[in-house]
C-alpha cells in the first residue's frame, strides 16, 4: 500500500529531476538568462511610465514599511523605493549596452588591428595594453570618473576606455592565427583590401568570441556603474542601484531598524540577478565556442546504457 501511495512522489522527482537537467543544459542556462535580461529590458522600457512617483520627491513618512501604495517602502527621506528600483534598471541596461558595447568596439579594433598588422603597430598596442593593466583599475576608474563629471555618458566612456585590453588581447589573438590560413593568403593575393578582409572573413570567425565578450564587458560595466555610484561619483540627478545602496548604507542606524529587508536589500538582488543572468548567457556560448565543455546528451545516454548493462 504505501508503494501505491509513494509512486507519485516518485513521479513527481522524477519531472523535477528531468526539469533540472533541461535548466542546466546549454539551451536552458541561455534562455533563462535571456528571460531575465528581457524582462529587466521591458521594465527599463516602461519604467519612465509605471513608476507611481517622482524619484525625487518626498512622498510619504520616512522608513515607512512596504504597503500597496509604496510596494518597496520609503527610504530615509521618505522617497518611494520601488520608483527608484525601476529607474534604477535603465540606468543599468544604458551602461550595459553603452559601456559594455564601447568596450567590445575598442577592444575588437584595436586587436584586430594589432593581429593583422603585426610589427611596430602590434607592439606598441601590446605595451599600451600591458601598461592599463598594470595600473589597479579601481584607483583609475576613480580618478577618471572624477574628472570626467558625473553625467552616465561621461561615466560609460571611462569604464569603456580602462576595460578594453582584455578583449584585445583576444581578439589580437584569433586575428593572429587566422591570418596565416590559406583562404585569407588567397584573398589578400588577388588584392582584397584590410576593410573587405575583416568584413568578410574576420568578424564571421570571432563572431561567437565577440558575443562572449560583450556579454563579459556588459556585466562588468553595470558592476563598475553600482560601485561608481555607490561612491558617489555617478550621475546625482539619475536614480540606480548603486545609489539606493549607498543612500541605504549612510543612514547610520539602517541596521537597528527593519529598513534594510526593504532598502538594502533589493538593489542588491536585483543587481545579482542581472549579473547572474548574464553570466548564464557567457556559459552558453562558452559552451559554443568549446563543446568540450558540454557533455553530449547522446554520449550521456549511450553511458548510461553501457552501465546498466554491464
Amino acid at each position: 500500500m504505501s508503494a501505491v501511495v509513494d509512486m507519485p512522489r516518485r513521479a513527481s522527482r522524477g519531472r523535477a529531476r528531468v526539469l533540472l537537467r533541461r535548466l542546466l543544459h546549454v539551451r536552458g542556462v541561455a534562455a533563462v538568462g535571456a528571460g531575465v535580461i528581457t524582462i529587466y529590458a521591458l521594465v527599463a522600457i516602461v519604467a519612465g511610465f509605471v513608476a507611481p512617483y517622482p524619484t525625487t520627491s518626498i512622498v510619504a513618512p520616512s522608513l515607512e514599511p512596504p504597503n500597496a501604495q509604496h510596494l518597496l517602502g520609503t527610504n530615509g527621506l521618505g522617497q518611494d523605493l520601488w520608483s527608484q528600483m525601476l529607474v534604477g534598471t535603465r540606468v543599468s541596461l544604458f551602461m550595459a549596452v553603452v559601456a559594455g558595447g564601447g568596450t567590445l568596439l575598442l577592444g575588437t579594433l584595436l586587436g584586430m588591428l594589432a593581429g593583422w598588422r603585426g610589427g611596430r603597430t602590434d607592439a606598441l598596442l601590446m605595451r599600451v595594453i600591458d601598461f592599463i593593466l598594470v595600473i589597479p583599475a579601481l584607483p583609475l576608474l576613480i580618478v577618471l570618473g572624477a574628472y570626467a563629471g558625473p553625467s552616465l555618458v561621461a561615466v560609460a566612456s571611462v569604464i569603456a576606455l580602462i576595460s578594453w585590453p582584455p578583449s584585445a588581447r583576444v581578439v589580437r589573438s584569433q586575428v593572429l592565427s587566422l591570418r596565416s590560413r590559406p583562404h585569407l593568403r588567397a584573398a589578400v593575393g588577388f588584392g582584397a583590401g584590410t576593410l573587405h578582409v575583416m568584413r568578410r572573413h574576420i568578424i564571421p570567425e570571432i563572431g561567437l568570441i565577440l558575443a562572449a565578450g560583450l556579454v563579459g564587458a556588459a556585466g562588468r560595466a553595470v558592476a563598475m556603474e553600482a560601485g561608481l555610484a555607490f561612491l558617489g561619483l555617478g550621475d546625482p540627478v539619475q536614480s540606480s542601484w548603486g545609489t539606493v545602496m549607498r543612500d541605504a548604507l549612510n543612514y547610520k542606524s539602517l541596521f537597528l531598524t527593519p529598513a534594510w529587508q526593504w532598502w538594502l536589500v533589493p538593489p542588491i538582488a536585483a543587481l545579482a540577478m542581472f549579473l547572474l543572468a548574464l553570466t548564464c548567457i557567457g556559459i552558453a556560448i562558452e559552451r559554443r565556442l568549446n563543446p568540450r565543455l558540454a557533455r553530449h546528451p547522446g554520449a550521456e545516454r549511450a553511458g548510461r546504457g553501457r552501465r546498466r548493462t554491464t
